[in-house]
């Protein structure tokens, strides 16, 4: 059954998708289907999703989400044929923003190091992650 779970998941996923991008284009835009993870039994799914923006972005794109919920299930009722449709249930996946905020902090810690092999001290802005870091590290 493990097989079928994931196919059932990302028929959804690519199903969802298209449904927001072609029939809710102006309001979807920012927002990725990440992932949808099938219950055993295929009666509920849980539809990860992203959002290009801050946390203002990630609010809209929640009420947005939970509006259009119910006629979401109805048109995937009629593009997908399975004995039932799940319900979805919408979750915010912060895994793309901690993914940037991890990659500008191996950016920083990097320039560091070419500055320090270059020989040159390099000049931090105040507030920015190597500050905090350190303020944190510090007794």
């Amino acid at each position: 059954m493990g097989q079928r779970k994931i196919r059932v998941g990302e028929l959804v996923k690519r199903e969802l998708s298209g449904l927001l991008h072609g029939r809710w284009r102006a309001e979807a835009v920012s927002i990725t289907i990440t992932e949808v993870d099938v219950s055993p039994d295929l009666k509920n799914a849980k539809v990860f999703y992203s959002v290009f923006g801050g946390r203002e972005s990630a609010a809209k794109a929640a009420r947005f989400l939970s509006a259009v919920k119910k006629e979401l299930r109805r048109l995937l009722s009629k593009n997908i044929i399975l004995k039932y449709t799940p319900e979805l249930n919408f979750i915010y996946d912060a895994s793309a923003e901690r993914a940037m905020k991890t990659l500008a902090i191996l950016d920083e810690l990097d320039a560091d190091a070419n500055a320090v092999r270059n020989g040159e001290e390099r000049e931090r802005e105040p507030g920015g992650p190597a500050e905090e870091n350190a303020a944190k590290t510090e007794f």
